[in-house]
């Protein structure tokens, strides 16, 4: 029982470190900036419309207002880091984070927006929209590397083929963004 305490506190020996040697998601300051502008257009325009119809009420305004806070909170997107062996997808109340050495399964979740699913050998996962990887080089490097030892090591069981596709996707978004700076595209 003794060991396998210890394996459950080892993802938290992940947050071992200096706060410098985290990689963090570039985009996430503006996708949060986006979040408020739909919330706040939202409430804006109700609130217009009641007006410009009468019917403009404290309750009414009550309710807008929990509305457009709804869509804040459903459009909050995930902040994501990553360091050495640790990716961690943080949200308004709790923090995810794998050790990306140690994973076991990583999966493509399709529907209305793509997710990717890691899952490391304490069972902790994280789930997060491969767009941020696109979007942060950093982190897909992190990520690789790590996945690799994992994969080397034999832990890899289920998701090569995940992170095949996703790092053919890196070098098209990689040489498509080339192309676009030398004026080639």
């Amino acid at each position: 029982m003794g060991r396998r305490d210890n394996a459950r506190r080892a993802p938290a020996g992940a947050r071992a470190g200096t706060p410098g040697d985290a990689v963090h998601d570039r985009r996430w300051a503006r996708d949060v900036r986006d979040a408020v502008r739909c919330a706040g257009v939202l409430l804006v325009l109700l609130l217009l419309v009641d007006w410009g119809t009468g019917r403009i009420a404290l309750w009414r305004a009550l309710l807008w207002l929990a509305l457009s806070l709804l869509l804040f909170l459903v459009l909050f997107p995930a902040r994501v880091s990553a360091g050495q062996d640790w990716l961690a997808s943080r949200r308004l109340l709790r923090e995810h984070r794998v050790r990306t050495d140690l994973l076991v399964s990583v999966r493509c979740l399709g529907g209305v927006s793509q997710r990717l699913l890691l899952r490391d050998a304490f069972g902790a996962r994280v789930e997060m929209d491969p767009d941020t990887l696109v979007h942060n080089p950093e982190l897909w490097h992190l990520l690789a590397e790590s996945a690799r030892k994992a994969e080397a090591g034999g832990l890899l069981l289920c998701g090569q083929t995940a992170l095949h596709r996703l790092s053919a996707r890196m070098e098209r978004e990689t040489a498509l963004a080339v192309f676009k700076a030398s004026g080639l595209e």
